[in-house]
């Protein structure tokens, strides 16, 4: 045992690695063939389709503010799941309130368990659950049943969510991060444009059972696409990981030493009368302060090298075996958040990605009571949407890569994350007055083939912004990279619940007796006036990020490792 102590000991002498996100590792999963990376990258985007459409897969055709029914008509899911459950209003806007909810907070817990299970068990696990919860919705024959399964919903298909842009991140380097990233986000934004396609046929062919159960397919296909997937998660490289091995380490070592202290001392006690003592018996009292010092909850995370990888050291590491009871999620979470880069920026892109999803909800209901379309011609519309920010995805993502290799370059090779933000200042200048001509264009009421001119503009510049933002985000926290983009999950979850739940009452009041007056005192056109202001601020908050960035993030990064 002592032999072992002095060996993991031992560890706090290895030199140290500046860059932990290079350490060198068994199967570096940078150094996989492109064929492999880029079948790493379309499982993963697959499966990330799921959020988007389980949220979209059936959308409300009732218009409780306005007390009219659109023409959705029967074939809307929802009111068959009103008819067939005895379900009230609420309880469906408590299931899509619940589902948001979810999917934006949960993240911050698989993030924790990847980062010792690894990204292929949590997948795995994750699509599992999600897969469990569509059949068990499909069969319901209770409302309380239905929310409850898409509350299980929610919680699987968000792992996804968060572990698809840390898989990238394990995979690419950060001159090779915005085209994979943007490629990557390109699928879940489908969701939101083929669900309301995809719910409309599948319930007017059969009935709204028929979503869930080909929600319950397509995650069964993930599941088996998961199941020869390649773990591209290197515990070498986590600062998570590293940090709780150290602390077991640690304790696991003061352990070691009192027991041997204490053997010492019952040896020497037996030999020697009481009155002879002397004061080096004091041995298991000093061995207990040294647990308490070494085990003291400190900021372990300030020692970004990690446990060596030599076999004469790492061996009796070996043995030392990490559990649930290890796994802390607030931590990480922690240390993401004390960063003011990381606090402005995850604002920014909160508020980009609650725009996304509010354009889409308002735009559904716009459609569907002023223009008179059925869910499969409002889904159509909104593909649109989708196309442009599928485009401005991979086209952000390409241009993101493209700005940032040429100020590396410009620098003598030495890079730093904040130089990716420079590419957001292009589309910057057009999103708000995109936003503005959509919000406008609504109000009047022009052609559709115009609101549809709108709708791809506005997806393609807030997207294009949002993935240099998604890709900034990984590259600013080497080492917590899941913790990361699943704080960003946390924030654009919440962000999106406020705006769903404050759209509607802004775009359109409530009736006053036998009044169907349908607009209160801004609809459209001063909703996403509002909303132009907000990308402004956002977009105001990323600049600062991009003038001010580095110099916050190297001043936390002195506070948590000290000086050189």
């Amino acid at each position: 045992m002592a032999e072992e102590t002095h060996g993991a000991c031992s560890t706090s002498k290895s030199p140290a690695i500046a860059d932990i996100e290079h350490a060198i590792v068994a199967d570096d999963p940078r150094e996989w063939s492109r064929a492999r990376k880029l079948s790493v990258v379309a499982t993963v985007s697959a499966a990330s389709m799921i959020a988007g459409l389980g949220a979209n897969i059936y959308n409300r055709e009732h218009d409780d503010t306005t007390g009219l029914d659109s023409p959705l008509g029967d074939i809307a899911a929802i009111s068959q799941i009103e008819e067939q459950l005895h379900a009230s209003s609420g309880d469906i806007s408590l299931s899509l309130s619940l589902f948001i909810l979810i999917q934006g907070g949960m993240p911050l817990i698989w993030s924790a368990l990847s980062e010792f299970w690894g990204r292929k068990k949590v997948y795995l696990v994750s699509s599992a659950l999600c897969m469990l919860g569509c059949i068990v919705a499909a069969l319901s024959k209770k409302i309380s049943v239905l929310v409850g399964m898409r509350c299980i919903q929610a919680f699987g298909s968000s792992a996804v969510m968060s572990l698809g842009a840390a898989t990238l991140a394990d995979i690419y380097e950060p001159s090779q991060r915005g085209t994979m990233m943007g490629i990557y986000y390109s699928a879940p934004l489908l969701g939101p444009s083929l669900g309301p396609i995809l719910g409309g046929v599948l319930t007017q062919g059969f009935n709204w059972r028929a979503t869930f159960w080909f929600l319950a397919i397509f995650v069964g296909v993930c599941v088996l696409l998961f199941i020869p997937f390649k773990d591209t998660f290197r515990r070498e490289r986590s600062l998570v990981y590293q940090s709780a091995l150290k602390r077991r380490m640690a304790i696991e070592s003061a352990k070691g030493s009192e027991a041997s202290s204490l053997s010492q001392v019952t040896a020497v006690s037996r030999a020697i009368p009481p009155t002879e003592a002397t004061p080096q018996c004091d041995t298991p009292g000093m061995s207990k302060d040294a647990i308490d010092t070494l085990a003291r909850d400190r900021d372990l995370e300030k020692q970004q090298q990690p446990v060596p990888t030599d076999p004469e050291v790492a061996a009796p590491l070996n043995e030392i075996k990490l559990s649930l009871a290890d796994v802390n999620a607030v931590r990480p979470i922690v240390h993401v958040l004390r960063r003011l880069n990381n606090l402005t920026i995850l604002t920014a892109s909160g508020l980009i990605f609650a725009f996304s999803y509010s354009i889409g909800y308002t735009c559904s209901r716009t459609l569907a009571n002023e223009y008179r379309y059925n869910a499969l011609q409002i889904g159509l519309a909104l593909l649109a949407f989708g196309v442009g920010s599928l485009c401005g995805s991979v086209g952000g993502g390409r241009y993101s890569d493209y700005v940032f290799r040429k100020l590396k370059a410009r620098n003598g090779g030495v890079s730093q994350a904040e130089m990716r933000l420079e590419s957001t200042m292009v589309p910057m200048l057009f999103l708000p007055p995109s936003v503005i001509a959509y919000g406008w264009v609504c109000e009047r009421h022009v052609s559709v083939a115009a609101i549809c001119v709108m709708l791809f503009l506005a997806g393609f510049f807030s997207i294009c912004i949002y993935s240099s933002t998604l890709a900034y985000i990984v590259d600013a926290n080497t080492g917590r990279s899941s913790s990361a983009v699943a704080t960003n999950s946390a924030f654009r979850g919440f962000f999106a619940f406020v705006a769903a739940e404050v759209a509607v009452p802004l775009q359109v009041r409530k009736p006053s007796g036998l009044s169907l007056a349908r607009r209160d005192a801004i609809g459209d056109g001063g909703l996403y006036s509002l909303w132009a202001g907000l990308m402004l601020l956002s977009e105001l908050l990323i600049l600062l990020v991009w003038w001010k960035g580095a110099a916050w993030r190297q001043r936390w990064e002195l506070k948590e490792h000290g000086p050189s």
